[in-house]
């Protein structure tokens, strides 16, 4: 779940798999021929717009963070539940979309690891041998798209982020932290320069 503050009086709240279904639409419309191969691109778009599936059962009942007084989120979901149901997500992928779902798999294995985590430290190990089977599988060509593939992912993971935990016209002092300098690992994205992507609203419906 995505929790954004709308006003003093009420809260938006956004399910992850509607967040992913928008990184889904980014990805669809990126210039196909960016990518000199197109070997697996329909892959990545679908995985692109699958990659939080695993989110559909958390979400559809808020569970509330007694803490905070909002539900939780995506950022401070127990382990416990985050990651049976990251789990269940990249088994569903993986049985129609084998590429997708390493792709995902290796997105999940970015956030940061906390070795005292023993669901984390699971979920880390058991990801890691999704990994190794379904690269076994990859031809040497494929294998070379992979990277960008896995780029594209997190660019419009994190710019479908951006979209959904800003509001709507926020001037680029007031966004969240998170995006403020740019998306990680986007420079190849970059056509006129070798810097990170930045995105700003220009309004309320444009960036």
């Amino acid at each position: 779940m995505i929790f954004r503050e709308k006003n003093e009086k009420e809260s938006i709240l956004i399910r992850q798999h509607d967040h992913g279904f928008l990184a889904g639409e980014i990805a669809k419309h990126i210039k196909e021929d960016f990518f000199e191969d197109k070997t697996y691109l329909k892959e990545t778009v679908d995985a692109i717009y699958e990659h939080d599936r695993g989110w559909i059962e958390l979400d559809k009942v808020p569970i509330l963070n007694d803490a905070k007084n909002i539900p939780y989120t995506f950022m401070d979901c127990p382990s416990p539940l985050r990651f049976v149901f990251y789990t269940i997500g990249l088994n569903e992928i993986e049985d129609f979309n084998p590429y997708g779902a390493l792709l995902c798999s290796k997105h999940f294995l970015s956030f940061p690891l906390n070795e005292e985590d023993e669901e984390m430290m699971s979920f880390y190990k058991h990801e890691l041998e999704r990994q190794k089977r379904i690269l076994k599988t990859l031809t040497k060509e494929q294998f070379v798209m992979f990277d960008k593939h896995y780029r594209l992912l997190k660019f419009c993971d994190e710019l479908s982020l951006y979209v959904c935990m800003n509001k709507p016209g926020v001037k680029k002092k007031d966004e969240i932290d998170l995006f403020k300098d740019g998306f990680e690992g986007t420079e190849m994205f970059n056509s006129k320069e070798e810097k990170l992507i930045q995105a700003e609203w220009v309004d309320e419906e444009t960036i």
